[in-house]
């Protein structure tokens, strides 16, 4: 059996009193394409900064490969408004110790459609443009999990199809991929497989077709329909 890419084993985060995510278990495949959906405050941002490495469970544990990358996508960019893209690229190659940074950052600006951007200010880039710079970032150390926080939500839809054909391609090369979104048909065409969070705890896990199942309209219904059964 394939070794996973990434074991979450009983995840559980609390903020004083409060439980941002309960007991949540799950492997993930190499080239998987893995969405998480649920309400506003339902625990994905907190699930993917656990995976990542950026926070620390209260209880549980996250087991990767010994010595492989996990890249992390947050929502919100991190990045040099006053450099250009081609030297947050740069900068970022060196700071993640890729091996050939050049390499590294031109793959990335072809990949990702940035080329003719590449000397562009990034403090003059529309929002879009300054998201595909973000994953690109995120990408740069080829990592063997890509961990993406609504890595669409910004773009618009030529943007958005040029993204998926990327991220798709990423995952046919081997890179697992999981990324959260609220755009339920999103999630239905991209990913494999689903999580579905609420409130904390793991309701769902399984193909888009099984969570179809649970209404006879399209997919964002039947996703309200299954939360209704489930009470929330």
């Amino acid at each position: 059996m394939t070794q996973p890419t990434l074991q979450a084993r009983s995840l559980s985060k609390r903020f004083g009193d409060r439980v941002a995510l309960r007991d949540v278990s799950f492997d993930l495949a190499a080239g998987e394409i893995l969405a998480v959906i649920g309400p506003n405050g339902a625990g994905k941002t907190t699930l993917l900064s656990l995976l990542a490495g950026a926070a620390t469970p209260t209880d549980g544990e996250v087991i990767a490969p010994p010595g492989e990358r996990i890249g992390w996508v947050p929502q919100q960019t991190a990045l040099y408004s006053k450099l250009s893209v081609l030297e947050n690229l740069r900068l970022f190659a060196r700071l993640e110790r890729v091996a050939d940074p050049e390499a590294s950052v031109a793959v990335m600006l072809e990949q990702t459609g940035l080329r003719e951007r590449a000397d562009d200010q990034l403090g003059r880039l529309s929002g879009g443009n300054r998201q595909r710079v973000n994953i690109a970032i995120g990408l740069l150390a080829q990592p063997v999990v890509a961990l993406l926080d609504e890595p669409s939500a910004s773009l618009d839809p030529r943007q958005r199809e040029r993204l998926w054909r990327f991220i798709a391609a990423r995952a046919q090369a081997g890179t697992s991929i999981v990324f959260t979104t609220h755009d339920i048909a999103e999630a239905e065409r991209y990913a494999a497989r689903l999580l579905v969070l609420a409130d904390g705890e793991l309701l769902f896990s399984g193909p888009p077709a099984d969570l179809r199942s649970h209404g006879s309209g399209d997919m964002e219904s039947a996703f309200v329909s299954f939360l209704r059964e489930c009470g929330h």
